[in-house]
């Protein structure tokens, strides 16, 4: 293709690149909804023909409303804060608003916020870890046409994200406690197919693997991310007749209902059972004895989200999908302790 003398039409790059009108401008618009091969072609004729787009005519069609969404789960969850406080900030220096939304964890709610902020026009949605995505979701974020980054999420493969490494705290956590003597050890967290519980829940498995051991099954509880539910598990486990000595509550609202389930039972911690919470928080920091935790920095997950997110939105860039896993550590506090018949072998000399 040979570059001609000149105005260039976004028609004639479309019709070089072998694609509709509209597909050549989501492109230069630097929207998410265009499959990785076609972006590639309409790339390839703009740089063939020397397309140099009209930055009035861009500006006008765009209708920026300065407007970021974002839907989070709870509202109410205090780690959380930390991570909306960081967001808002990047994104107000940067001249946008930041509109929260709760989805209570319900997909039909998560779809209907997505679609209200695609019809208000909003510039940008940051959507987090909370609803599993299927052929049909896909589609429909698709459909949005609006730049979208996923918040401790991995899908869909073409959006934008960034995720903490809860595969290798988790692996962490789960190797200390094997190393102290537990086998009983119980992972209660979410479904797997979303990316927290699945990146946690193949730590957990890794470890044990790592030493030639396999958990028992009924030690996985990967159900539900919702406090309700992580007391439900804790309760039902700690019935048992042959009850868990340790437990990793493996959601950031979960730690709660795993202490009640204790308290209820007249246990101790660590006397009786030891407790591993996901991310820190003022519950885990002043119980006392203080909880070990998994911890990651939800100020950098939304610092970063926010700068994903203006790249897309400001600069327009249509650079491949970009997915960012930070860091993520165990901190051991006063929670954990051998399980309770080691503690007594050691006293009395058995081997």
């Amino acid at each position: 293709m040979v570059k001609r003398e000149g105005n260039i039409t976004i028609r004639e790059v479309a019709r070089a690149a072998g694609v509709s009108i509209g597909t050549a401008s989501r492109v230069l618009n630097g929207k998410q909804s265009v499959r990785p091969e076609i972006r590639a072609r309409v790339q390839q004729a703009i740089e063939e023909l020397g397309y140099r787009p009209n930055a009035v005519a861009q500006s006008m069609r765009r209708r920026s409303t300065h407007m970021v969404g974002c839907i989070i789960r709870e509202i109410n969850i205090p780690s959380l804060a930390a991570f909306v406080r960081a967001a808002h900030d990047v994104l107000d220096k940067a001249g946008f608003s930041f509109l929260i939304s709760n989805s209570e964890g319900r997909i039909d709610r998560e779809r209907e916020l997505l679609d209200r902020l695609s019809r208000q026009q909003t510039d940008g949605i940051m959507l987090g870890p909370y609803t599993p995505i299927d052929d049909t979701f896909d589609t429909f974020l698709r459909s949005l046409d609006t730049p979208i980054v996923l918040v401790d999420r991995d899908e869909p493969k073409w959006a934008d994200c960034v995720m903490a490494d809860h595969a290798g705290a988790t692996f962490e956590a789960t190797s200390r406690l094997l190393d102290l003597g537990h086998r009983r050890i119980v992972l209660l967290t979410g479904e797997p197919v979303l990316y927290p519980a699945r990146a946690r829940l193949k730590g957990y498995l890794d470890a044990f693997a790592a030493r030639g051991l396999k958990p028992e099954e009924r030690l996985v509880r990967a159900q539900s991310f919702f406090a309700t539910e992580s007391l439900r598990q804790t309760s039902s486990l700690l019935a048992g007749d042959d009850p868990p000595t340790a437990i990793i509550a493996g959601g950031i609202d979960m730690l709660a209902g795993v202490l009640k389930a204790i308290r209820v039972r007249g246990l101790k911690v660590p006397d009786d059972i030891s407790v591993v919470a996901a991310g820190d928080s003022e519950l885990a920091e002043l119980y006392a004895p203080a909880i070990s935790v998994e911890r990651w920095d939800q100020a950098e997950i939304g610092r970063t989200a926010a700068e994903l997110l203006i790249n897309r939105m400001v600069r327009r860039t249509s650079d491949p999908p970009q997915h960012v896993l930070l860091p993520a550590e165990f901190i051991q506090r006063g929670s954990i302790a051998p399980p309770r018949a080691n503690r007594t072998r050691s006293r009395t000399g058995e081997a």
